[in-house]
């Protein structure tokens, strides 16, 4: 992503965002810095940062990486204060690190505390500790701010196996929604991006799907091809900006039509089919 006459949409803000060093959360914390903002990589793999922040430098943005596991609270306080520090203020804070932990998951009766747990600390605690913990300096600043988290469609719809993993992600849209309602008088808005079908660090549709089914995905995905990390950053700059100031307490649902499609899908004769018989 270059620079664009347009930058000036974030220019002046400080933009936090954990995961920020690949997938979706390289691509928001890219797309904060072409937009003007500096930006803050909170990534737990330091070549991960490295990379991200040499990549927003290159492209003449500003962004400072650092190595982080945000589900440590020690480290999270770190991070604070390294941002206060460095940068003297946070705008934008985007949880963005989450993860569905076990790949092919398990049923519930035979799932462990211990998995459960980790499926805690990956996907909502973290948002607890980071929002906690940044909220002190957005609510001193006293000038408005903004907090994303990144959900999921799971959030919205079951998912067999995973349903820990889904228990979780609904609990961020329940916090999100009361968030903002307590932050709003503050100025700080408070939404959600609940991606689908979005090429990721943990879901790699390029590995996944082998070419003699590549024809087959505008009949998975309504909009007729899968996601990008640019098509989340969009929306993220969107919240994040003072385009949506009258915004707050909500979900953006950016999953290419999937939510919306249900259980119905598009046949390759353009016909839709609520029994596919590949599906």
């Amino acid at each position: 992503m270059t620079l664009q006459p347009s930058a000036a949409l974030l220019t002046g803000k400080v933009a936090v965002v954990t995961g920020g060093g690949g997938g979706i959360g390289r691509g928001i914390a890219e797309a904060f810095a072409a937009y003007g903002a500096r930006v803050v990589i909170a990534e737990i793999d330091g070549a991960r940062a490295a990379e991200a922040e040499q990549a927003i430098r290159e492209r003449g943005g500003e962004a400072r990486a650092c190595v982080t596991d945000v589900r440590e609270a020690d480290q999270v306080a770190a991070l604070v204060d390294t941002t206060r520090a460095e940068l003297g203020r946070v705008d934008v804070l985007v949880n963005n690190v989450g993860h569905y932990v076990v790949r092919g998951g398990a049923d519930f009766v035979d799932s462990t505390p211990e998995q459960w747990h980790e499926l805690y600390r990956t996907n909502l605690e973290h948002v607890f500790l980071c929002t906690r913990a940044f909220l002190p300096l957005l609510l001193d600043q006293g000038d408005s701010g903004s907090i994303i988290n990144l959900s999921t469609v799971e959030a919205f719809r079951g998912i067999p196996r995973h349903s820990v993993y889904a228990a979780f992600k609904g609990a961020i849209t329940q916090f999100t929604k009361s968030l903002a309602l307590e932050l709003g008088n503050a100025g700080i808005r408070v939404n959600a991006i609940a991606p689908d079908l979005t090429q990721s660090l943990q879901v790699r549709y390029d590995r996944w799907v082998p070419e003699d089914q590549r024809h087959l995905i505008p009949t998975w995905v309504p909009v007729g091809r899968f996601g990008t990390a640019d098509d989340l950053a969009g929306v993220a700059v969107f919240l994040a900006s003072d385009l949506s100031a009258f915004v707050t307490g909500t979900t953006v649902h950016a999953d290419g039509g999937s939510l919306a499609a249900g259980g119905w899908f598009r046949r390759e004769d353009g016909a839709w089919t609520n029994r596919p018989e590949r599906p």
